[in-house]
């Protein structure tokens, strides 16, 4: 490979940084709309642990989140876009005005970048279940599975007492588990949370018992007791990931997510953000809704089509040489997937 077809495999108009539902959208978006892009996934995050996949319209809880993830990176790379398994370690705009993308393998540069790099999940100290065998983070995915069931909340926060009120709505049999820490919700919350049918349990685990399908079946206590749950939500807050954001100036909000707009643009130009790593719920549906108006946004500023009267005016009118204003990497693509004509 000679130095300039080097350039040209790194090159790309959009850089999407993060492979969950978020970003492989925005890719899947910019990519159909004509404009090289590159995903840089460094793999694993908290769609790739779902067991199952609830609250997505037209999948089914049978496919689980690495099977669903699989579809979605197939289905970019189909329309065009290029996927690389790699961890970004630094984003800086270049003097040129690009973007210039550092991974542990090698360098891209890229017009525009999407921040997709979500957050973690803040876990307690074991015993504890499997992740969707037990344990679980997402209310509003999982609260369906626990109708009339025994449930237990594990926190000490004013998250943990709120989903622990919460989840009355789905059964009548819900314990928050302090795990011997102090409370730390408001007078508020306390006065609140006392006034509800929930069973605030002091004493720290000392034990765990799984049923034969590995799901949990009890957890033993320090007083002695054991007490049984078909599962339950852990409420320690989570670490954003915006490092990367951060390097680039992007402005954060008091929670910690990076700002945006409704569109994802940040505070810096040419710089998105998208899912788990911006405000809102943390849900695949609003990832995915995120995700295509980031991408419809950077090709709002990426397409070449229509030309400005200023640019006529200066360059002369567009040509038939001009059009069409797609990558030929995309075009090549679009032609191969069946909607073009050789």
């Amino acid at each position: 490979m000679t130095e300039t077809d080097r350039e040209d495999a790194t090159r790309f108009e959009v850089a999407v940084v993060g492979g969950g539902p978020a970003g492989l959208t925005a890719a899947l978006y910019t990519t159909r709309l004509g404009h090289d892009t590159v995903v840089l996934d460094r793999g694993g995050g908290r769609a790739a642990m779902m067991l199952e996949t609830h609250n997505v319209i037209g999948v089914t809880e049978d496919v689980s989140g690495n099977e669903y993830l699989q579809t979605a990176r197939e289905q970019i790379q189909e329309y065009g876009a290029t996927y690389r398994r790699d961890f970004v370690t630094g984003v800086e705009r270049d003097g040129d005005g690009r973007f210039r993308v550092e991974t542990n393998e090698d360098g891209y540069t890229a017009d525009q970048v999407v921040l997709a790099t979500g957050f973690s999940d803040a876990r307690p100290d074991p015993p504890l279940p499997r992740t969707g065998r037990g344990l679980h983070y997402c209310l509003h995915c999982d609260a369906y599975m626990f109708v009339d069931e025994p449930v237990y909340v594990m926190g000490h926060g004013e998250s943990a007492a709120h989903v622990a009120m919460i989840m009355l709505n789905f059964t009548d049999d819900v314990d928050l588990l302090l795990r011997g820490d102090e409370p730390t919700w408001s007078d508020d919350t306390d006065r609140q949370l006392r006034a509800h049918p929930v069973d605030v349990v002091d004493d720290e685990l000392t034990g765990m018992n799984k049923r034969e399908d590995g799901w949990l079946e009890s957890f033993e206590f320090e007083d002695g007791s054991v007490r049984e749950y078909t599962g339950g939500f852990a409420m320690y807050g989570a670490d954003y990931n915006t490092d990367l954001a951060q390097g680039l100036g992007c402005d954060l909000t008091d929670s910690g997510t990076i700002d945006v707009d409704d569109h994802g643009r940040t505070n810096v130009d040419g710089v998105y953000a998208v899912g788990d790593v911006t405000p809102g719920h943390n849900q695949i549906p609003v990832a995915i809704g995120e995700g295509a108006k980031a991408g419809l946004a950077a090709h709002m500023e990426l397409r070449e089509f229509p030309r400005s009267l200023d640019e006529i005016d200066a360059d002369g009118p567009v040509t038939e040489g001009d059009v069409p204003g797609i990558s030929p990497a995309v075009r090549e693509a679009a032609r191969a997937f069946g909607t073009g004509d050789d």
